[in-house]
């Protein structure tokens, strides 16, 4: 091997394994992005599954519960701000409206022994329950990511990468302290 292989292979290395590891860490992000994406998206499509659920509870509701008109007026407009929000902050603002007024319609139904009984009320709530439980763990799997994703941006060398190709960190899927606690609902 002459010098000049020495200084082409030596460059070669010098330049190549940097921009090698620019490449990975530039893929990383991009994945981590992407798959913070897809677990918003499966927050999202839980969270529209209940939005769904609810004109049926209500209905079911109604039927028991006609004078109650300022629960389901409350109901019906906190599922109206949901579909028309767009973000993260503003999908999990209209969220806890949703389960504020699903907690007070449900309070309800406490009223109502008769109501509770329904079979066609039973199923809805067993579902609303399933779904619940679906949100909630797409929502940490969601936090999870996020974390991860915006961990990688902030760390050395990849806080770089990051700021030259414009990466921005996520919002993390947040609800209000006062909404930690669960809704105690006792259909028995």
């Amino acid at each position: 091997m002459g010098a000049v292989s020495i200084v082409l292979l030596f460059l070669l290395i010098v330049l190549g394994v940097p921009i090698l590891i620019a490449i990975f860490i530039y893929n990383r992000l991009v994945t981590l992005r992407n798959r913070s994406e897809n677990a918003w998206h499966q927050i999202d499509v839980q969270l529209q599954k209940r939005a769904d659920l609810v004109p049926n509870l209500v209905e079911t509701v109604k039927g028991y519960a006609a004078h109650e008109k300022t629960v389901f007026e409350e109901v019906t407009k906190a599922r109206s701000i949901y579909s028309q929000a767009g973000t993260v902050k503003e999908k999990a603002d209209a969220t806890n409206m949703l389960t504020s007024a699903l907690k007070t319609l449900f309070a309800v139904v406490e009223n109502y022994p008769e109501l509770k009984a329904n079979q066609n009320f039973l199923l809805l709530q067993e579902e609303l329950s399933g779904i619940e439980s679906k949100i909630a763990y797409a929502r940490q799997f969601y936090n999870d990511v996020v974390m991860t994703f915006n961990n990688t941006q902030q760390v050395f060398p990849s806080n770089i990468i990051a700021n030259i190709f414009s990466f921005k960190p996520r919002e993390y899927f947040e609800i209000e302290e006062t909404k930690r606690e669960a809704p105690k609902v006792d259909f028995k």
